[in-house]
């Protein structure tokens, strides 16, 4: 019986490489989706735009990408997550992903609903002002929001942002206001403004704003300072202890796709962001290129999910369960 069932999975397993591999062969036959779950000018958008531009070139169909808003992410990551296990619906992912499940009910399963195909690079945190508040360091600022708790404004996008302003709340103990946003670009707009005094505002889209003085920085999350910002400091230097929080940046669709298909495109994508090319252009964005592969993310999920519920937990933030 054992022998029998043995033979069975092996010529199960057999069939279904047998016809994932023609699939593979022939793939892409058509144009591709990817969705981008924030709003367009975020660093989600940038990078997807980059990606849909080199892949459309280097797969010989058009790769679109759709901007699925809304519930920090969850919208347009559930639409992958129930769309066609094909390869023709992929998903710009964040560390968002693995904050979400911690503080909302979520319509899929974090570990299990799709297929990560690479992780292509990560960016850092600024913490910046609007130019026109009274404040040139860390110290000013923190100042400042204990002397009047709960007035001094913090924007937010929600996810990965929506952590690290609860993160920096909770290490530097001091009670900002955050106020949210469904994007990180509308965010800025508004510190950029004087709509909002502050946000922790993600280094790609954040540096240009920084040079071009429409955002003032008082620290960069880095263990060093930045080559592109080199009289900004690190939390560290500016007596900020604690703060550890970076963005990732991944490509996945829908879980069982077949494996060719999702080994294709991460070959693709690591050559394209491993060329020097890339490096730097990725350098000059303020963002790192950081590789890994499908097996790697496997890890990489839950290893992230366990670290956010921990952070969490110590911010005191609480659940949403609609």
């Amino acid at each position: 019986m054992i022998s029998k069932l043995i033979c069975s999975l092996v010529t199960t397993t057999a069939v279904l490489f047998a016809s994932a591999a023609p699939a593979a062969e022939t793939y892409p036959s058509k144009p591709i989706r990817l969705i981008v779950p924030f709003s367009p000018g975020g660093t989600n958008d940038i990078l997807g735009r980059i990606i849909a531009q080199h892949m459309s070139e280097k797969l010989g169909q058009t790769m679109i990408v759709d901007n699925r808003t809304g519930f920090q992410g969850i919208i347009g990551t559930n639409l992958a997550a129930k769309a066609a296990p094909d390869g023709y619906t992929l998903v710009m992912i964040s560390s968002a992903y693995t904050m979400n499940p911690v503080v909302y009910k979520m319509p899929y399963d974090t570990l299990t609903a799709l297929d990560f195909i690479a992780k292509i690079g990560a960016s850092f945190l600024i913490l910046s002002v609007t130019p026109s508040l009274p404040v040139n360091s860390v110290g000013d600022l923190l100042a400042m929001a204990k002397k009047k708790p709960g007035h001094v404004t913090l924007a937010s996008s929600g996810g990965f942002q929506q952590f690290a302003s609860e993160l920096f709340k909770s290490v530097t103990n001091t009670d900002f206001n955050v106020i949210l946003y469904k994007g990180g670009a509308p965010a800025m707009i508004d510190v950029m403004g004087g709509q909002v005094n502050a946000n922790l505002a993600v280094s790609v889209p954040g540096i240009p704003h920084l040079r071009s003085g429409r955002l003032k920085g008082l620290a960069v999350g880095l263990p060093k300072r930045s080559d592109l910002l080199p009289n900004i400091p690190t939390f560290e230097e500016a007596g900020v202890k604690g703060f550890d929080a970076a963005n990732w940046y991944s490509i996945a669709t829908a879980a069982g796709t077949p494996r060719p298909i999702v080994m294709k495109l991460y070959e693709e994508l690591a050559q394209f962001f491993n060329s020097p090319a890339m490096q730097k252009k990725m350098t000059t964005m303020g963002a790192v290129v950081d590789i890994k592969s499908p097996d790697e993310m496997r890890v990489i999920i839950p290893a992230e999910l366990a670290k956010w519920t921990k952070v969490a937990i110590a911010a005191g933030m609480k659940r949403n369960v609609k």
